[in-house]
């Protein structure tokens, strides 16, 4: 599981907003709970401590950090920026998760690496990241597409989000396969192939001043055949909440 920490969240919503070029860190906490998709496995809860810290060549929040590259302006309130990025997926699981997971070898999470752009314009935010991963856990690939806008109201913005994750096989096959040696009567050997999660959420943040901040976010995801297909899962989707305060100095 991963908790949603939206890079903008940091500085969305602030009266009182430094400018590009300064320096802004802080610190918080984040929390959230996630439905598992494995057979018996339930809700994972999870929590965290928030260092957040950006500059104009780098942002670093949770477990993801971005090193920035030049900004395109493409006039009228429109631009496209760069950057690669480092997270920490905390996905995976632990054979005693679940019934159905008795038996298996633990799947760990991963530091992925890779690149993402976004283009901003007058009517929302379109976004697109690629990410490898780095620690050869399963030696995987994603591509992430999305769109969001912001709506705001004095100190609350309302974000809602339309989200697709392309997920490949090695990721598939390493978090939802069953190895020949792993099969059992119930659970058959299965290769995973790659496929396609969709996403829909909506975060809202407040700025309670000009130095804190809070946010909650909710999400549902339908997840792809592939997955669905895994003799391991027992649901077509997922619904996730996460929740976050941050406090700016």
């Amino acid at each position: 599981m991963a908790l949603a920490l939206p890079a903008a969240w940091a500085q969305e919503s602030s009266p009182d907003q430094p400018p590009a070029d300064a320096s802004r860190w802080g610190i918080g906490i984040a929390a959230g709970a996630k439905q598992q998709p494995y057979t018996g496995a339930g809700t994972k809860s999870q929590g965290i401590p928030l260092i957040y810290y950006e500059n104009r060549y780098v942002r670093v929040l949770g477990a993801g950090a971005e090193l920035k590259l030049p900004k395109v302006e493409l006039g009228s309130g429109s631009s496209l920026s760069f950057g690669l990025r480092a997270k920490y997926g905390l996905g995976g699981y632990e054979p005693s998760d679940a019934p159905i997971l008795q038996g298996m070898q633990e799947r760990k999470g991963s530091v992925w690496l890779g690149a993402g752009v976004t283009w901003r314009n007058e009517i929302a935010d379109v976004s697109a990241e690629w990410l490898g991963d780095a620690s050869g856990k399963s030696k995987g690939q994603q591509f992430r597409i999305g769109v969001q806008r912001d709506f705001r109201a004095g100190n609350f913005t309302l974000t809602p989000r339309v989200e697709a994750y392309w997920l490949d096989k090695k990721y598939v096959d390493y978090y939802y396969g069953v190895r020949a040696e792993e099969s059992r009567p119930g659970r058959p050997a299965y290769l995973g192939a790659s496929t396609v999660n969709t996403e829909v959420g909506l975060r809202i943040g407040y700025a309670i001043d000009r130095h804190q901040s809070v946010f909650v976010d909710v999400s549902a995801t339908q997840l792809g055949k592939q997955i669905k297909n895994s003799p391991l899962v027992d649901r077509s989707n997922q619904s996730a909440v996460s929740a976050g305060y941050l406090y700016r100095f």
